[in-house]
């Protein structure tokens, strides 16, 4: 696939629409909540109608691209106490009269009420508010719940699945931002990774930010499609990508240190803006970043 392992720069629903039908094993995505959040070339606040056509051309596409018993694990939050939207309902509904099965919904309980408060009536009835301090993992399918593969590709330790298939996940958040204001942390990348897929599958973010879905997919040994508008975010998603390659490659523990290490990433029509540079030659680049690095098994 053209598109593979890449960092692309563009329109998802451009991208999406060059990508061949049957070719994703698992989507991960976290779309705009349409909240006014100030993303970098994205403008936030449509009318609610007019976001929610438009999320679903994109599930429409995600769902041709996926193969037969691909999941699809979409990341939403609940909306904001004022001009309240039951956001997740509607975009399950959607996904379900597209004709995506709906597997299971995930808690991830992030714990953040210490930083704010929305009392609405301070001990009272009249009026309280319930600030969420978690958000949704919806699990989707396409066409089947079973997703074929070799069991030698299957990855993922006894323990691992004995704590990931309990549907409450207490991840913190995403401290380390990285000029997006919401990114994902991650373990919960990992969790997802290693649960639904095999080594070797393929997995897509279509609004991928700074790249946490492709770095987390190529630790883990699977193949990746990122896409996102930014070229901003693009850009730091392949400096990302180019540590965790230089520190899978080198011989020697990667730190941080400073210096900055130059990315590959395409903007449209797949133009490459840089040369990646080889392990060696790393060892003289400062890196930017201490990250996870995943162990893969055998």
């Amino acid at each position: 696939m053209e598109f593979l392992d890449q960092i692309i720069c563009d329109d998802c629903l451009e991208i999406m629409a060059q990508m061949p039908d049957n070719t994703v094993h698992l989507a991960v995505t976290s779309p705009p909540y349409n909240l006014g959040i100030n993303y970098d070339l994205h403008n936030d606040n449509l009318a609610y109608k007019q976001y929610l056509d438009w999320m679903r051309r994109v599930w429409l596409e995600t769902k041709r691209v996926l193969v037969p018993g691909g999941r699809f694990a979409l990341n939403i939050a609940p909306t904001g106490i004022k001009n309240f939207r039951p956001i997740h309902h509607d975009f399950a509904n959607q996904l379900r009269e597209i004709g995506m099965i709906f597997r299971t919904e995930i808690i991830w309980y992030k714990q953040t009420m210490g930083r704010r408060t929305a009392w609405g009536s301070w001990k009272s009835p009249t009026n309280p508010h319930i600030v969420p301090s978690w958000e949704y993992i919806l699990v989707f399918n396409k066409d089947s719940w079973t997703l074929e593969g070799r069991s030698q590709d299957a990855d993922i330790t006894a323990e691992e699945f004995k704590r990931f298939s309990d549907g409450f996940w207490y991840i913190p958040p995403e401290s380390q931002r990285r000029g997006h204001p919401t990114p994902f942390p991650e373990e919960l990348i990992y969790r997802l990774i290693k649960f639904y897929t095999y080594r070797g599958n393929v997995v897509l973010d279509m609004f991928g930010g700074t790249g946490t879905v492709a770095v987390v997919a190529y630790k883990t040994g699977r193949c990746f499609v990122h896409i996102d508008i930014s070229p901003k975010y693009c850009e730091i998603a392949a400096k990302r990508l180019e540590l965790a390659r230089a520190e899978q490659e080198l011989p020697f523990s990667v730190s941080r240190t400073g210096r900055q290490v130059k990315g590959t990433f395409l903007f449209a029509g797949a133009t490459k803006l840089n040369s990646r540079k080889k392990a060696k030659k790393l060892k003289q680049a400062q890196l930017l970043e201490p990250t996870e690095v995943y162990e893969l098994e055998e």
